[in-house]
């Protein structure tokens, strides 16, 4: 097998996992996980990247009070603007997860009192021992942010690698304000998403589907002159 074979197998092995066992992850594994992602490059090599992790306790405290606030219907303040509009082909894909979710999960789409049930999972980690929560410097701004998102990227591939699932969440960041005061993350970071992670339960059905890609000509704009 090539180098290259190996890397697409990663690709194709990881998947955004919704139900996890409560095992907990061995700390020399989650240190790995983090030695291989900070490997990724960027602008001026600031590695703008930091992760507060949870464990045991620190997790089941944070899962409490995230499940308490979103269940009040606390609005939102994430630090990054959330899109403004989804459309054309990202809306499609956008529904189209949805629809894979609740579908798997045995949701009608007209039963928004489930919908919402399983929205809330967010909030509890989908039962993962696990989160990490990603920011970077609000200084370096939208490129700090932008040399994140690779360092997430190989962080879920690391961990796919070692074995233990991932899925990266935007909900939990919109809880900005809660996580820096209830984590002494200092305010002037940007909290950019949330990690969940931990060992897959496979046989929950959350984790059943897999969700689809665009091909490289729907990608790439060759230019000739």
């Amino acid at each position: 097998m090539t180098r290259i074979d190996t890397l697409n197998e990663i690709m194709d092995d990881r998947y955004s996992c919704r139900a996890f066992r409560p095992d907990p992850v061995p700390d020399a594994v989650l240190e790995r996980i983090v030695a291989t992602a900070r490997l990724v490059p960027s602008w001026c090599n600031a590695q703008p990247w930091q992760v507060s992790l949870t464990r045991g306790a620190g997790t089941e405290r944070l899962r409490t009070k995230l499940m308490e606030t979103a269940a009040a219907g606390t609005p939102p303040a994430p630090d990054l603007e959330w899109p403004a509009s989804y459309t054309g082909a990202y809306a499609e894909r956008r529904r189209t997860c949805g629809f894979q979710l609740y579908d798997a999960a045995g949701i009608e789409k007209s039963d928004r009192k489930a919908r919402r049930a399983q929205m809330l999972r967010n909030y509890a980690f989908f039962d993962a021992p696990h989160v990490a929560i990603v920011h970077s410097p609000g200084e370096l701004g939208a490129y700090g942010a932008m040399d994140t998102g690779g360092f997430v990227t190989a962080f879920t591939l690391a961990a796919t690698a070692l074995g233990v699932a991932t899925i990266p969440q935007a909900a939990i960041a919109g809880y900005a304000p809660l996580l820096k005061e209830h984590l002494a993350i200092d305010e002037d970071r940007l909290i950019l998403c949330a990690i969940s992670l931990g060992y897959a339960d496979e046989t929950h059905p959350a984790n059943r589907f897999r969700t689809a890609r665009a091909d490289p000509a729907n990608i790439i704009a060759w230019q000739d002159t």
